[in-house]
């Protein structure tokens, strides 16, 4: 592919609902622009964007993939993304690396939950929209549905650009209301016509909403425009461009992806009215200073990583926007994230999985680099002098965690380095190892995202997991009082075994953790064995006598005890601390404690009432709630984390994938004794398993 100057490429994120039809809309590009030879189809696993053998088999959009294509003597980098939230993160680090968006929607479906959530995303960074109503063939679809749906989600200033002729299985073709021409397939070309008669009055009225609309974006031609005089198909796109590039107007087109109707007028606008790279100067950070400044293409390298994975065969694989100077082969660069130098070999540019050579990635072009060491999803790529640093990525945070294991212990000495890797192309998979239940907790934003990293885990590394729900710490402690002895006497031939002590345990408040009090008078104990008594004790309350969980909040104080001149010991005096610490517990009426998570939950303000009834059944207290604006409503919360496990599926239920969470462990507090006796039952039965 050779190379493009900034002004003659195009950088278009693909983003809607899954199953809404972008892959085989960016398929159709593809196959109208010549870069593919044939028609791949989603349900035959034959597109080029879905090439991962986790999406063939589920037949849905996994990982963002870059599809380059050359139209009209430009290059257009679409970025197909991933349609579920699951994949969220994919979306992020592309919308990153583009400057303007295709929202595509189903005729038949309409405006659905991620259409709403991409078009928010795509409103955060400021990016011009275009829209595509897909699938107009398919039975009870509804362009004029669609687009009213459009408006009462994203405001009045969404604007049908083109109409359908034919609807259902009769869609043949579509009528452009800047030309005012009706435009039908006729192979992989299509040709221009009049609009049907049938169809003169609808256009015509169509076209006077729009040209009202798009007219308000320049001062002079709204004066002709009020003054009654004809605006000229020049006018109106020279109104509709700046409208769109300020992100006040959303043009609406329609099209067939499977039946590649609409493609290429669909390719024509966004040549036509979609920002070039030097149209868009992307803001940076001084790393020195942390000023904020607009960055221009023409100065020295300046380059964001918004992609990283790995290729069996390749190995690493860095996705970079350049956006300002030129990132050439065999050269070495600096990163800025890291202040880390690395060497690059060749750059190149991928379409799917195929790996197209370049000369050069020019500043507002996307390429990729291959085996880089140190550099990562997010980091700024410059030359060694640079001040510049874009703000990182903001993926969204782990909802939903697990346990992960391997399934043998072959894989076990494998699974570390590549859940590590997995990590490392992946910004929203989380691992980290609880200390104390000793289980490594693999966190992502759902179900769904685990298990596509437990499969990637066998095809890239051959590493077999499970995952099981992460054991709840749960802990012990004493509500009453009790004074008790402990002696070990053991007498096996010459020397033998003597410890003996006198100890009072009672309770602390909560997070009071453990107190020792020494208080031996007369020498009852002698001095060199009373930290041998502390330490059998501390030692004791790791393992409770309810159900084997750690001890807290507890006071012993030494009292009395005695000695044997000849055959006490450390080791005789931490077992009789053993044996008292036992007795004492089971006579202080011992209780079990489960941790309180606090949990704040954004959801759409009609859902709060169904998030607070849920919190009642799953134990929890409500703390407050309060809206915040744009229909949404914060819920604060406190619940048992046993109950929170599955929060993520639960809140996504709820919520149709409309709200988000955060939680933090917050207090330990006493179980309901039924709860109570059944984690005990359940840790007696594992103990007599064993």
């Amino acid at each position: 592919m050779k190379a493009y100057k900034s002004g003659k490429i195009r950088n278009v994120g693909v983003v809607a609902h899954g199953s809404a039809g972008k892959t085989s809309i960016v398929e159709a590009f593809l196959y109208t622009t010549g870069a593919v030879n044939r028609l791949g189809k989603v349900d035959d696993g034959s597109t080029t964007g879905d090439f991962e053998p986790e999406e063939i088999k589920r037949k849905v959009t996994i990982s963002a993939s870059l599809a380059p294509c050359e139209w009209r003597d430009h290059k257009i980098n679409f970025i197909d993304t991933p349609g579920y939230s699951d994949f969220v993160g994919e979306v992020k680090g592309a919308l990153r690396a583009v400057d303007s968006v295709l929202v595509v929607l189903c005729a038949a479906a309409g405006v659905e939950v991620q259409t709403e959530k991409v078009w928010q995303y795509a409103a955060e960074q400021g990016l011009p929209r275009l829209a595509v109503v897909n699938k107009m063939d398919r039975e009870n679809a509804s362009f004029e549905q669609v687009v009213d749906e459009m408006r009462a989600s994203f405001g009045p200033h969404v604007f049908p650009i083109q109409l359908p002729i034919g609807k259902e299985a009769g869609f043949s073709g579509v009528v452009d209301l800047v030309s005012m021409k009706a435009y039908v397939p006729q192979g992989n070309d299509c040709v221009e016509q009049p609009i049907p008669d049938d169809m003169a009055d609808l256009a015509a009225v169509a076209r006077e909403e729009l040209i009202e609309a798009v007219a308000e974006a320049d001062d002079e031609i709204l004066t002709k425009y009020l003054e009654g005089e004809a605006l000229s198909e020049e006018e109106i796109i020279r109104c509709l461009l700046q409208g769109i590039k300020s992100a006040a107007i959303f043009p609406v087109f329609c099209a067939s992806a499977t039946k590649n109707i609409g493609m290429r007028r669909l390719l024509d606008a966004i040549i036509d009215y979609l920002p070039a790279p030097t149209e868009r100067p992307v803001q940076v950070i001084n790393s020195k200073t942390g000023d904020v400044s607009k960055l221009p293409v023409d100065t020295k390298l300046a380059s964001l990583v918004f992609k990283t994975t790995t290729d069996p065969f390749v190995g690493r694989l860095s996705f970079f926007r350049v956006f300002s100077g030129t990132l050439k082969p065999d050269s070495v660069i600096y990163n800025i994230s890291k202040d880390k130098s690395e060497r690059i070999g060749g750059v190149f540019t991928m379409r799917g999985k195929q790996q197209m050579p370049l000369t050069e990635i020019a500043a507002g072009d996307i390429g990729v680099v291959a085996k880089l060491q140190e550099t990562g999803t997010g980091d700024t790529v410059a030359e060694k002098d640079s001040q510049f640093l874009f703000e990182p990525i903001a993926f969204p945070k782990p909802m939903y965690s697990m346990c992960i294991e391997a399934k043998s212990k072959h894989d076990e000495d494998k699974i570390g380095q590549a859940l590590a890797r997995l990590m490392d192309e992946d910004c929203t998979f989380r691992l980290q190892k609880n200390t104390e239940t000793k289980e490594k907790i693999a966190s992502g934003i759902g179900d769904l995202h685990l298990e596509i990293i437990l499969e990637k885990l066998k095809r890239k590394f051959g590493v077999e997991a499970l995952l099981k729900p992460p054991t709840v710490a749960y802990r012990e402690t004493i509500r009453g009082k009790a004074k008790v002895e402990g002696k070990h006497k053991k007498q096996t031939g010459g020397h033998g075994q003597f410890g003996h002590v006198w100890i009072e345990m009672e309770p602390l408040p909560p997070g009071g953790g453990f107190e020792f009090v020494d208080a031996i008078f007369g020498g009852a104990v002698p001095r060199q064995y009373i930290p041998a008594v502390e330490k059998g004790l501390q030692e004791s309350m790791q393992h409770g006598v309810l159900a084997g969980y750690p001890v807290v909040d507890v006071k012993i104080t030494l009292l009395d005890g005695s000695y044997h001149p000849v055959d006490s010991s450390e080791m005789a005096f931490k077992i009789a601390s053993n044996q008292a610490f036992k007795k004492a517990m089971l006579q202080s009426h011992p209780v079990l404690l489960e941790p309180l998570y606090s949990v704040e939950v954004t959801v759409p303000e009609n859902c709060m009432g169904d998030v607070i009834g849920d919190f009642n059944g799953k134990r929890g207290r409500i703390l407050g709630m309060e809206p915040i604006g744009g229909g949404l409503g914060v819920v604060r919360a406190q619940a048992p984390y046993a109950e929170l496990l599955r929060y993520a599926i639960d809140l996504r239920s709820m919520t149709q994938g409309r709200g988000s969470f955060d939680m933090s462990f917050d207090h330990y507090d006493e179980m309901p004794q039924r709860m109570a006796d059944e984690i005990i039952a359940k840790a007696h039965l594992n103990k007599a398993e064993e």
